[in-house]
């Protein structure tokens, strides 16, 4: 009887335990949900709840807007027309600082009959995948890829929304034939006025970065200009057509090659690596200052022309050449020691000098006889 009992109490013991064990679990997790955060429990709330399926984007948007958005964010940003590899492989380089303490724009114009910029002219009706400068700018804002803005009266460049200009009608004004199939223009390579534009407008800017102590000549934007030959057999007339930047040709600059050299036709580079380099060359027309005159406005004739663009020059290369000190100047260690040199010479000299006085008042202090007067002799009388 006494052995029945207990085992009745330990199994009333095990049964309490377990119960208080359940109600401790129970109320520990009502403690800890209503312990969460409203935003917490409401998202959880969310997940447990069945979601809708969603569309495919394809159905959600129509077809028609979304070649429209593609070429939107085309013309916001032009590298996202290219691959992803090929945004990986070529970065994009650093823009010109808005802040710098010396800076000077410069216009140009590049002869492309010249052999320094020939090989921005060859080959003048595309290759195979090879083309020339404008054939390939003319593609690139013929299909979207790059924006163009328009070439106003003055020679100014201002790249706003408001200066930019519709590829169709650059195609109108300058009587370039296209034909124009499902909302897109298509010109034959033929009709491209590649042989025509024989010059380029450059815009370069020389400044001084303080924030690395470097000097750089970057290039800011180009103009296409083209030659056409006067119905009655004179000179031919310039018509600029387009300025477009160059921080929007840059990621595709790097597809194409150039010849720089005419003596080595293995060395080619990428057209960008050739501006980035600033191996063109182009006499300079106009720089930016306070009236906006351009050299042939304030300069009477060719001869004043020449001189002017020499002292420009002049004073870019000087800028250069100083901007960490000049170098026919040396050391301040170098300065020191000379200059310690020349103190010890001095002191020589000092001292020599005194030498040769205190010499030549001894000299002076003792008597001598000339050599012509005669001898004295003296006779010392002797006792007897």
């Amino acid at each position: 009887m006494i052995m029945n009992r207990m085992r009745i109490i330990e199994v009333n013991r095990y049964c309490w335990m377990k119960v208080v064990l359940v109600l401790f679990t129970f109320h520990f997790s009502l403690f800890t949900s209503t312990a969460q955060p409203k935003q917490r429990r409401v998202q959880k709330s969310e997940q447990q709840q069945p979601q809708p399926q969603q569309q495919p984007q394809s159905q959600q948007q129509p077809q028609s807007q979304q070649p429209q958005q593609s070429k939107q964010n085309q013309r916001k940003n032009p590298s996202s027309a290219m691959s992803v590899r090929a945004q990986i492989s070529f970065p994009t380089a650093v823009d010109m600082p808005e802040e710098v303490v010396w800076r000077r724009d410069i216009y140009r114009e590049l002869d492309l009959s010249k052999d320094a910029n020939a090989g921005l002219y060859y080959p003048v009706e595309p290759q195979g995948r090879q083309l020339n400068l404008f054939t390939y700018i003319f593609k690139l804002a013929q299909n979207g890829y790059v924006p163009v803005y328009e070439y106003p009266t003055d020679g100014s460049d201002v790249f706003t929304n408001e200066a930019r200009v519709d590829m169709k009608t650059i195609l109108d004004n300058y009587h370039i034939f296209y034909e124009e199939q499902d909302g897109k223009l298509k010109v034959d390579n033929s009709d491209i006025p590649s042989s025509e534009v024989k010059k380029f407008f450059l815009k370069e800017s020389a400044y001084y970065d303080q924030a690395n102590s470097t000097f750089h000549i970057k290039v800011l934007a180009l103009c296409p200009v083209m030659l056409r030959d006067d119905d009655f057999g004179g000179e031919a007339t310039q018509y600029p057509l387009f300025w477009v930047k160059y921080s929007d040709l840059e990621p595709f600059l790097n597809r194409q090659t150039v010849m720089p050299s005419n003596l080595n036709n293995a060395a080619t580079m990428s057209m960008d690596d050739f501006f980035t380099l600033n191996m063109y060359r182009g006499q300079i027309y106009k720089t930016n200052n306070a009236q906006g005159k351009t050299l042939a406005q304030y300069c009477p004739d060719e001869a004043a022309m020449t001189a002017e663009q020499k002292r420009i020059e002049k004073e870019l290369a000087d800028f250069h050449k100083t901007i960490f000190g000049d170098p026919v100047k040396k050391d301040s260690l170098d300065s020191i020691a000379k200059l310690d040199t020349k103190k010890k010479g001095k002191v020589k000299s000092a001292k020599n000098s005194s030498k040769r006085t205190k010499a030549g008042k001894s000299k002076k202090g003792t008597t001598t006889t000339p050599a012509n007067s005669a001898a004295r002799v003296t006779v010392r009388r002797e006792r007897h």
